[in-house]
């Protein structure tokens, strides 16, 4: 099927909820030569898609012309979905080929049928839906305890006891611990603290990383409670603790810029990270909630060169932004971020900021 010319939105799109313009929408800049349309395939993500249009695929939000304050679930654009590119506005859009409104209503959580211009809800399962970013490397830093506040280390459910008593556990084992409260369910991770992190500035401990051994499902509550190791992925001895296993967390939704300014440093990768980072890696910052960080949020890596004698003083060189952060789990005083772009390899210490 031969390629068809950039396509206005069609006349029914007025249909659909107004979406409010979008800041930094003005500054979207298309590739050298975006191609007019492009059909989705099954593993694509929606920045991998936009970065096909656009110089800066974060801003796919508003290339759809979406109100984001009122995007619940954006995950609705599916393989052999036809996407179109717009030219024939004041601002670049991509469109859907085919739906009345050009797709700006699956955003909302409905479809205008074509005969009748009604609300209907999607039958198609959500779980072929595009995702924002890469999913499955993301797994493991969705589900585990990650980090855990210094307070809460000290005061934490812990193993006391093993039956036979052995050294190292094995999956199946049997062990007790103190300090597991009914309450909060009978499913548990196992873990022991690693890494400090502290900020690099004002030398305050951040917390500790949780370094994941297995998981635990409580056979017996009491002061001493009986459990039974289910999955055992580094051995498991007599002082480990336990943490409650985290509520499912929900991939980025919609990328943005924070609301706030931001201003912040790359302290540490993964545990398996080598000294210098690149893209699809993840790091670690000294910025989270209390500093107004969200998960989906998109924050600049900048670099300064050092600095340079002016007559008898060092002026310290301009940062220069050289690549992109998608915040995607955030704790109180740290947050996980994945590296979406880097022209270089990404450093501790790094600055992070709004982009």
């Amino acid at each position: 099927m031969k390629d068809a010319a950039p396509t206005a939105a069609p006349a029914d799109a007025a249909t659909a909820p107004a979406a409010a313009p979008t800041e930094g929408s003005s500054d979207v800049k298309l590739q050298e030569n975006p191609p007019p349309r492009y059909t989705v395939k099954r593993g694509d993500t929606l920045w991998g898609i936009s970065s096909r249009f656009l110089k800066t695929p974060w801003k796919w939000p508003d290339v759809w012309g979406m109100n984001r304050d009122q995007v619940k679930n954006p995950h609705l654009i599916y393989p052999g979905d036809v996407i179109i590119l717009d030219l024939s506005g004041a601002t670049p859009r991509l469109r859907l080929e085919g739906v009345p409104d050009g797709g700006l209503s699956r955003w909302y959580g409905y479809e205008l049928q074509v005969s009748k211009l009604e609300p209907r809800m999607r039958s198609k399962a959500l779980a072929t839906a595009i995702p924002t970013i890469p999913a499955k490397e993301l797994d493991p830093f969705l589900t585990r305890p990650l980090v855990v506040d210094p307070d809460a280390v000290a005061v934490a459910p812990r193993i006391v006891a093993t039956r036979d008593h052995r050294v190292v556990l094995a999956a199946n084992d049997v062990a007790f611990a103190t300090g597991l409260d009914q309450s909060k369910g009978g499913y548990w991770n196992l873990y022991r603290p690693g890494r400090t992190f502290q900020d690099p500035d004002t030398k305050e401990t951040l917390g500790y990383e949780a370094v994941y051994l297995g998981d635990a499902q409580i056979e017996s509550f009491g002061e001493i409670s009986a459990l039974r190791l289910m999955r055992v992925e580094q051995e498991v001895s007599k002082g480990d603790r336990l943490a409650v296993i985290p509520a499912l967390q929900s991939m980025p939704y919609v990328p943005r810029a924070p609301e706030k300014k931001v201003r912040g440093k790359v302290i540490a990768g993964t545990s398996t990270a080598v000294a210098e980072i690149g893209p699809l890696s993840v790091v670690i910052m000294n910025r989270g909630a209390r500093d107004g960080l969200e998960s989906g949020h998109v924050l600049g890596l900048y670099r300064s060169e050092g600095s340079v004698g002016v007559g008898d003083r060092m002026v310290p060189l301009p940062e220069q932004q050289f690549g992109l952060v998608l915040v995607f789990r955030v704790f109180n005083k740290m947050s996980y971020g994945l590296v979406m772009t880097a022209e270089r390899p990404v450093n501790i210490e790094d600055t992070v900021k709004n982009p």
